[in-house]
């Protein structure tokens, strides 16, 4: 499922998973299994009352390679518009 990220347009990174939530773009939210739970259960809980998908990743490593960059990533997620990644 994480090879979705590579091939769509997506969002990488707390703040902006949080705003593409409260402006409606997000199709699917990808959560580091080992990220900060302060972090993660704020953006769970949002894109859940939102009825957008969550799916736990292994972990922020893999996470991060799966969005292209070379730093792990605790949250992302794929959108609806063209957003730049």
């Amino acid at each position: 499922m994480l090879n979705e990220l590579g091939q769509t347009s997506k969002v990488v990174g707390v703040k902006q998973v949080r705003r593409a939530l409260a402006n409606g773009q997000a199709k699917c939210v990808y959560l580091a299994k080992d990220a900060d739970p302060q972090l993660t259960q704020p953006l769970e809980r949002q894109a859940l009352e939102r009825g957008v998908e969550v799916v736990w990743a292994g972990g922020m490593r893999a996470l991060g390679r799966a969005c292209g960059i070379a730093v792990g990533a605790a949250v992302a997620a794929t959108t609806r518009s063209a957003e730049p990644s």
